[in-house]
């Protein structure tokens, strides 16, 4: 843990209890005197530093001793377009997307996505929120949805386009947005769509699935 989400961040006395007391004390074992880092979710760019002043059994209370702007965001930018898939597959690979330091996703109902796969944008955040603090990411990843194709490439006539090709994805160009597909790829109504875009694939003969795809894809472009 590079540091905690605290809405009394700031303050000069702040008690933690709860959950946060039991990570810190049992799981981490932190005591009297230990420095802990803290910061407030609407002024995410303000990190805080405490001292542990007292440990009780169910209470523990920090003390401020420094603050400053550090300001902790990926060096690249990148957007990923993707087709809707189970929620419970993003999940999985949400946490690495955002310590590998994508910016933002797009979640886009295509031909084969399911229709009955909602986007728990509630629950991402949670999950973004435990990623931050133990990558020490400040920025937070955005979310946005559309209800097709269509409307998404209205947005992004740039995007590029990951799907079955002979050209391999150069990671020395500068790439912004990226579209990945579902399960079972994109409708040929959508191959229409993509006809004249830039599409590359990874230099691998194995199929991958959504998840694993936009994991790799980022990873090749961002790190």
């Amino acid at each position: 843990m590079v540091f905690l989400y605290e809405e009394k961040a700031g303050e000069a006395s702040v008690t933690l209890k709860g959950e946060q007391h039991k990570y810190l004390v049992k799981v981490r074992r932190h005591q009297v005197g230990d420095k802990l880092f803290l910061r407030e979710k609407s002024n995410p760019d303000i990190l805080y530093t405490y001292s542990i002043e007292e440990i009780q059994p169910r209470t523990l209370t920090l003390r401020k001793i420094a603050s400053e702007v550090r300001r902790n965001a990926p060096r690249k930018s990148l957007h990923v377009g993707w087709c809707v898939i189970d929620s419970k597959s993003v999940e999985k690979v949400l946490a690495s997307l955002n310590e590998i330091g994508v910016e933002s996703i797009s979640f886009i109902y295509c031909a084969r996505s399911q229709k009955n796969f909602k986007v728990d944008m509630k629950r991402y955040e949670r999950i973004l929120e435990a990623s931050n603090q133990q990558c020490g990411r400040s920025t937070m990843m955005q979310f946005a949805v559309y209800k097709n194709l269509e409307a998404f490439l209205e947005k992004y006539p740039d995007v590029k386009v990951f799907d079955f090709t002979q050209k391999v994805l150069d990671t020395t160009e500068d790439i912004k947005d990226i579209l990945v597909g579902c399960e079972g790829g994109f409708s040929a109504e959508e191959k229409t769509l993509l006809a004249q875009k830039d599409v590359f694939r990874l230099d691998t003969p194995l199929v991958l699935r959504s998840e694993s795809a936009v994991l790799a894809v980022a990873s090749k472009v961002l790190l």
